[in-house]
């Protein structure tokens, strides 16, 4: 068996977990100011709670208790948390505004920013059917992106009941299911292929094939629109059409792009829906959207949206953007020759906030300065019974 870890999972060293710590830390002070309380959910729940939410595929880690009950590590935070609200939140003042900070597990291909078990951070507004309550979504996610310092950032809106609502007129299923996972993929030679085999509406074809085309600014709108004559899909234009007004209230939408071709592969989006990226990762930063039927499945039917963002593929992004902290800061070793003044010295300078280490092994000068060198340590102090000197300072 060796001694490595399990594939799919990883060690965070010490300079990699402080600076993980400090993104968290960061994402948190962001929820908070937007008034999102933070929740701690099970790693593990019943499988059949989290089947509920259509998240437990062949990707699920699934296990049996002592008991014999079936039991599955998240894959996800969003059902866990509509499972809170239905059960333990109900009786709240709603619209709830509720974040997370969680490692998550899917049984999944491994590669870059891609680990089984993965860390993710979000938000859920609950409560809400407003388009104010999708834009504060959109917004807040942008400015967690700024907040982190990302570059060349850029947020895809869209809005799944357009295309739910052309391809209820398409009346086959099959073809239906087809369209849907090629666009998953987006996969626009594969659309092609199934559109010249199938015998549905040519109009309708049409309209699918030109879907590509309708990513881009405020003028999407309007050729989305021109496209449809369907009822539920023109509706889906304007609910965005409304979302986007918010947006451009809280001065976003240099960051924002519209997409009606966007799908997303879990089935419970009912609205909006969002994806966040840089050009630095070829995968998105952030992913999410409305979710009206969720909390449903638990007995308290409740509107919603929210997103999450992957921290791994964060830091993968702030580290290719040359944003990695170089340092944690200055650093001190206090060697005590009077064991009193050594460690008050030591508290005074842990109190002014620097990290400081107390040799435990009895080092010469000498030798002390070998190990701070070797460890980076800023400068190492000599404490004797009358007072303190600097020996060494990293130049």
């Amino acid at each position: 068996m060796g001694l490595q870890t399990p594939r799919g999972v990883k060690d965070f060293l010490p300079e990699e977990a402080i600076w993980k710590q400090q993104i968290e830390g960061r994402l948190r002070d962001v929820f908070m100011h937007w008034g999102y309380q933070e929740v701690v959910t099970p790693t593990f729940e019943f499988y059949d709670t989290l089947d509920l939410g259509e998240t437990t595929t062949e990707q699920t880690y699934r296990f049996l208790g002592r008991d014999g009950e079936l039991l599955a590590l998240r894959s996800d935070l969003t059902t866990p948390i509509a499972r809170m609200v239905a059960t333990r939140l109900k009786d709240l003042e709603k619209p709830l505004r509720l974040s997370y900070l969680a490692n998550v597990f899917r049984y999944d291909e491994v590669q870059v920013g891609f680990q089984r078990e993965f860390f993710q951070a979000g938000v859920e507004l609950i409560g809400s059917t407003q388009p104010a309550a999708d834009a504060e979504g959109i917004a807040l996610a942008v400015e967690a992106f700024k907040a982190m310092g990302v570059q060349n950032f850029c947020v895809d809106i869209g809005q799944v009941q357009y295309l739910q609502g052309i391809m209820e007129e398409c009346g086959c299923p099959t073809i239906m299911n087809q369209v849907r996972q090629v666009l998953i993929h987006q996969d626009f030679v594969g659309l092609k292929a199934i559109l010249a085999q199938s015998n549905i509406d040519q109009d309708i074809k049409r309209i699918l094939l030109d879907l590509p085309q309708l990513r881009g600014k405020a003028d999407v709108f309007d050729r989305a629109l021109a496209l449809t004559h369907n009822d539920r899909a023109k509706q889906a234009v304007e609910n965005l059409q409304s979302i986007y007004a918010v947006l451009e209230g809280y001065g976003v939408t240099d960051h924002i792009h519209i997409d009606f071709g966007m799908v997303k592969s879990l089935d419970y989006y009912t609205g909006m829906i969002l994806e966040g990226y840089t050009p630095n990762l070829g995968s998105t930063l952030c992913s999410g959207g409305r979710y009206d039927n969720l909390s449903s499945k638990f007995g308290q039917p409740l509107p919603a949206v929210g997103f999450a963002l992957g921290l791994e593929r964060l830091m993968l992004v702030l580290e290719r953007q040359g944003l990695r902290p170089a340092d944690q800061g200055e650093t001190y070793l206090v060697l005590p020759r009077h064991w009193p003044n050594a460690l008050a010295h030591a508290q005074t300078l842990r109190q002014q906030g620097h990290r400081v280490e107390v040799d435990v092994q009895g080092l010469g000068v000498d030798e002390a300065v070998v190990y701070a060198k070797a460890k980076g340590i800023s400068f190492v102090i000599l404490v004797e019974d009358t007072d303190e000197k600097t020996v060494y300072r990293q130049e």
